[in-house]
């Protein structure tokens, strides 16, 4: 059956018919120097056909491959080619990636292409189709150690992100280029008025945030995907291990095959510093762009899948939360599902919002998109709530606190402290899934405390934490602590292999295609699950980090450590009907690796607690859990999360 191609129009009649009258009253020139005035938005004028393909070879000033001489990262730009012509600049926007020829980029796994002549016949997603006609430049640039570059990967370091900055130092002319890998002919971006604003998914989304840490001027704003904001919290949390592999598994898996044999030494550094102990060294502190958002100048509009398991919101909320410590611009987008693209989730919303940010960021047009409200959030599958602010104006950590129950292992929460202990045994084999499906009943891998069936809703929103008091019997031992809303509900499927999406025959086309780029792409729909337990949020730790959390020790058995273990980012609203719970237990099961030992360990409920940010706080809480019938308990989640290798 031949797939049929569906076009949608997703801006308000009038509103276009109002544009494109003003428009044929403006030349291009006019209208650009009309600016935040009179230009709402801009329009597909130029044609994409004859856009300008060129690359050009930016000079990194770096030589993280040791070969005498300096880095050259390969930058491949198609640009309208009136703007030129008629003596106007256009902004840029960048994709640094090192995906371009190992893997490609989309839910369709794009790659670049070339020509004869070496110049970019497909660029992958759909940014250049869409935003070149109306007035952008595109630029994909291929990271150190990748495609057609010089150097070395090294996995978010230096050389990644000083190998994209300094494409942004050289469309502000403060950087030299040339126009092949090895010449010496120079090439200028006299094109473009420097204005440059980066966006990726994952490691591409993870670049724009290392770059905008720097503060290089003329990057004007950052919309990271799904983007790592600290390197160790990809690999470990609090020194329990996410992964059973290293940053060298990562740079061999995007290197190009000539990197492969030069890059040696750069790959036994990446080994030597990212000890499998967990501890904290000088190469995480280098890959930390959290504690360098100080020198962020750029805006930043997030998105983020509240069920990554692959880029956890841990890198989410750590970095909101620098970035509003330093009054940094924001706006953010969360949604249900995994390690997803907003394209393939919330298509038309997504192109009509990033084109809206990019027109005011770069174009400087005044089209309300900084008035509208902070936050998107997908509360069921397909519906959005927003948010003026995020976290809501009136949301307060509260602390809860577990206290026992009428059997061994099941408790209650509430506010109030209880003395009391209760005691669980590692078991590598079980998983957050398990733990929820068994709240109601005494098991030995886990401890949970639920609160009664509220009475009214109650949201989360923010980073919560969960502190614990536990004696161990053995020389080590992981935590895991999870937050569980217990009643039935329809989620997006984010265990399943599309992590919350199908993918559909049917396309919708976003922009101008060529006979080798098209901008036509297949579309995606929500795939759900009915659960009887949510998984929150999630985080995990090393009990021996709780003296240093950069450096863990063993154990003493039979001694209490007291450990604070952050949880992800969340928002998420438990229903009048559901209960909150609160699971505490050892190894969760494809999410961290186990310790040596299989520790028995006893909490002392006193003195551990829960830290929820609450809105409406400790009030909103104590209204919402009064007492109540007992309600019938049959909890099922999502499947236990995928094993297959992940990759940002």
């Amino acid at each position: 059956m031949p797939t049929r191609t569906r076009f949608t129009i997703w801006r308000p009649l009038a509103t276009a018919a109002v544009t494109l009258l003003l428009a044929a009253f403006l030349t291009p020139a006019t209208a650009s120097a009309a600016g935040t005035a009179r230009t709402r938005e801009s329009l597909p004028r130029y044609s994409y056909a004859d856009a300008v393909r060129e690359a050009v070879w930016v000079d990194t000033g770096l030589d993280g491959d040791g070969d005498g001489r300096t880095d050259r990262v390969a930058v491949d730009i198609v640009r309208p080619r009136e703007p030129a012509a008629q003596g106007r600049k256009v902004p840029v926007i960048m994709d640094a990636s090192p995906y371009y020829s190992c893997c490609g980029r989309g839910n369709e796994s794009q790659k670049k292409t070339y020509d004869a002549d070496g110049h970019v016949v497909q660029m992958p997603l759909f940014y250049d189709n869409y935003f070149v006609p109306r007035g952008y430049a595109v630029v994909g640039v291929d990271l150190a150690g990748t495609n057609r570059s010089d150097g070395c990967v090294d996995v978010g370091g230096r050389s990644d992100v000083l190998s994209a900055k300094a494409v942004v130092d050289w469309l502000n002319g403060r950087a030299r280029a040339y126009t092949t890998r090895t010449g010496t002919e120079r090439a200028r971006a006299t094109w473009t008025d420097g204005r440059t604003g980066m966006i990726g998914k994952s490691w591409d989304g993870t670049i724009a945030n290392g770059v905008a840490a720097t503060g290089v001027r003329g990057l004007r704003t950052i919309v990271p995907i799904s983007a790592i904001s600290s390197w160790y919290d990809y690999y470990f949390q609090q020194g329990a291990p996410l992964y059973d592999s290293g940053p060298e598994w990562l740079s061999d898996y995007v290197d190009s095959p000539e990197a492969r044999a030069r890059c040696a030494a750069v790959q036994q550094r990446l080994v030597d510093g990212a000890p499998r102990t967990g501890d904290l060294t000088a190469l995480w502190a280098e890959r930390d762009y959290v504690k360098d958002a100080a020198k962020v100048r750029a805006s930043v509009f997030l998105v983020h899948g509240m069920q990554d398991l692959n880029v956890r919101t841990k890198h989410l909320g750590q970095w909101w939360e620098a970035l509003a410590d330093h009054g940094v611009r924001r706006k953010i987008w969360l949604s249900q599902t995994g390690h997803v693209d907003p394209f393939d989730f919330r298509r038309a919303a997504w192109v009509d919002t990033l084109h809206r940010w990019f027109d005011h960021e770069l174009l400087g047009y005044d089209n309300g998109v900084d008035r509208e409200p902070m936050a998107d959030v997908e509360r069921h599958p397909d519906q959005w709530v927003t948010s003026a602010t995020w976290p809501p104006r009136g949301t307060t950590a509260t602390t809860l606190r577990p206290a026992p129950g009428g059997e061994a292992g099941v408790g209650t929460l509430g506010l109030r402290r209880a003395p009391g202990t209760e005691t669980f045994t590692d078991d590598p084999a079980l998983d957050e899934t398990d733990w929820a499906a068994h709240l109601d009943r005494s098991t030995p891998e886990k401890a949970g405390f639920l609160t009664a069936p509220l009475t009214r809703d109650l949201r989360l929103a923010g980073s919560p934490s969960v502190t614990v008091t536990a004696t161990p019997t053995t020389a080590t031992a992981h935590l895991s602590a999870v937050l569980v809303d217990v009643g039935p509900d329809t989620i997006r499927d984010y265990a399943a292999s599309g992590e919350g999406i199908t993918t559909l025959t049917d396309r919708t086309c976003w922009g101008a295609s060529t006979p080798g780029d098209s901008a036509c792409f297949k579309e995606a729909a929500a795939k759900t699950a009915d659960v009887g337990a949510t998984v929150v949020s999630r985080g995990w730790a090393d009990l021996g980090t709780s003296g240093n959390p950069g450096h863990g020790v063993p154990l003493t058995p039979g001694r209490a450590y007291t450990l604070t273990v952050d949880l992800a980012a969340t928002d998420h609203v438990v229903p009048k009907g559901h209960r909150l719970a609160l699971i505490v237990a050892g190894t969760d099961r494809d999410l961290i690796d186990p310790p040596a030992d299989r520790p028995t360990l006893t909490l002392d409920l006193a003195r551990t607690s829960a830290r929820v940010p609450l809105v409406g706080g400790p009030a909103a809480f104590a209204r919402a859990t009064g007492k109540h019938p007992a309600a019938p308990f049959a909890p099922t989640g999502v499947a236990e999360p995928r094993t297959a290798p992940r990759v940002p």
